[in-house]
């Protein structure tokens, strides 16, 4: 506890070091793939995975996150939740094999029968780790949960082109989609160095099992809203449609999802040691909250600028109608930056029935948004679902901060920093391209693009927004003991 600023900061430097491996590597392997494989193939391993991510959501009943968030855990503790974890993985599996027949049906595809029944396989290798890999971010050890993330993203990414470059098709995505989650259960026992022992009864599991339980609940409920559009296209458009979707989704995701991961972990884990102290609870959780809004909002005016330039330079010319589906979803990039800290400030405050109440609400709102967009197809999709995000956005962080110590006026304060860089910063590249653009090659407009882009705000965040002492103060905290621990808390 007193030296945890310094872990915060450098638990956060490994995993965005991670983080930006594995942004690489996830956009190499997609230009790879995009080139190797056709939308086809990416649909149908879409059409199971939609699907199976919602078995996914069990994998861990929410146990994993109840073993950070409790202040004292006991080892009879995690090894009895090992064991339930197990005993889910096996029955998700197996659930999973059982649904397989009904899933071909469903879509009218009798190739997903054994995509899904070797997808299953997958909740077994999930459910062996999620302890080990829950005591890693407990210990405040995220260079190794980093090591581990690029190792096995790395082995599943270089499976998957080998089989796709041998003719194997969409079996290459899927031997991608399993073997990731088993690489990483055995780096997790390999640096916990934990066995689990025999399970036990009347350990004081009940309320760690309740928060697990709603935050599970929590999750399908969220994972649902944010993924049945995908189910919906599959049905009523086809695999090519959902093939194209499900690309430019996952490429405006990336980056929200690789910074979440980064942050995300170590801020839950911090905030959670914290969660008695609301003055260092709420400057820690604002400094997190600047610090990804800050890288969040220059990706997202990038890729709204650059969407035709992006996907010819990253998927190649077979994926053009992806283009205007990428520019649609293009602002949710910057809205998820600015909702999903607030789950870390809720966990970590063991408020997750507050976070299940805003779930039920977002969740019909969004539906509503791409449902009416379904009959215009992707594009029609991708509208409502912005469309739906952005009205969302304010009421979903005043829900959240409300009655705690942090204001409605600390966020907005927060957010108005790099909000206002941004749109200062887009004038030079935007008439860079008006004027000069069309002489150029799609990779140079990106790189002159995104360079111009990135000085203006570095300029105008740093110097005329006053952050340069902030980042600064990240920068010494890497090298900062606890005696330090107090000097940085000034509010972001």
């Amino acid at each position: 506890m007193k030296d945890l600023k310094a872990k915060t900061i450098r638990g956060g430097l490994a995993r965005i070091v991670s983080q930006v491996t594995t942004f690489a590597v996830r956009i190499g392997s997609l230009m790879i793939l995009a080139r190797l494989l056709g939308p086809k193939d990416f649909g149908l391993v879409g059409m199971v995975t939609a699907f199976t991510g919602i078995l996914n959501l069990f994998r861990d009943f929410g146990l994993s996150t109840a073993t950070v968030q409790r202040a004292n855990v006991t080892d009879d503790q995690i090894s009895t939740l090992f064991w339930i974890n197990s005993l889910v993985g096996v029955i998700l599996g197996v659930l999973a094999v059982a649904l397989a027949p009904a899933l071909a049906l469903f879509y009218h595809e009798p190739r997903l029968l054994w995509v899904t029944i070797v997808l299953a396989t997958g909740f077994l290798f999930n459910a062996g780790g999620v302890q080990h890999s829950a005591l890693l971010q407990r210990q405040m050890r995220f260079t190794a949960l980093g090591v581990i993330n690029v190792v096995s993203l790395i082995v599943s990414t270089v499976i998957a082109i080998s089989m796709a470059r041998l003719g194997y098709g969409y079996w290459a995505l899927v031997a991608m989609t399993i073997t990731a989650p088993l690489v990483s259960t055995i780096g997790c026992w390999q640096a916990a160095k934990w066995i689990p022992g025999k399970p036990q009864r009347n350990i004081g599991l009940r309320s760690m099992m309740r928060f697990g339980g709603t935050l599970t609940l929590n999750s399908i409920v969220v994972y649902v809203a944010y993924n049945m559009e995908k189910v919906l296209l599959g049905r009523f458009w086809g695999a090519d449609a959902i093939g194209i979707y499900g690309r430019a989704y996952q490429l405006v995701n990336i980056p929200t999802d690789n910074l979440n991961g980064a942050v995300g972990e170590v801020a839950f884990s911090a905030l959670s040691r914290v969660q008695d102290d609301p003055p260092r609870l709420r400057n820690y959780f604002l400094k997190g909250y600047s610090l990804v809004l800050g890288l969040t909002l220059p990706i997202t005016m990038i890729s709204a600028l650059y969407a035709k330039d992006l996907i010819a330079v990253l998927l190649g010319p077979k994926w053009k109608d992806a283009v205007d589906i990428f520019r649609l979803l293009a602002p949710t990039i910057l809205i998820f930056a600015m909702i999903n800290p607030t789950s870390w400030f809720l966990f970590a405050l063991g408020k997750v029935e507050r976070s299940l109440k805003i779930a039920l609400v977002i969740a019909p709102l969004v539906m509503a948004g791409y449902i009416i967009g379904l009959p215009y197809g992707p594009k029609g999709v991708a509208l409502g679902y912005s469309v739906a995000m952005g009205l969302w956005v304010i009421p979903h962080i005043a829900w959240c901060v409300h009655g705690t110590m942090i204001s409605f006026m600390d966020v907005l304060k927060t957010l108005s920093r790099p909000l206002l860089s941004g749109a200062v910063a887009v004038a030079l590249p935007l008439a860079f391209q008006i004027l000069y653009g069309e002489s150029l090659t799609p990779l140079l407009r990106l790189i002159i693009g995104g360079l111009t882009f990135s000085a203006v705000y570095l300029v105008m965040l740093l110097y005329v927004m006053g952050q340069k002492a902030f980042y600064l103060d990240l920068v010494r905290g890497m090298g900062a003991r606890g005696s330090v621990e107090e000097k940085a808390l000034s509010p972001a």
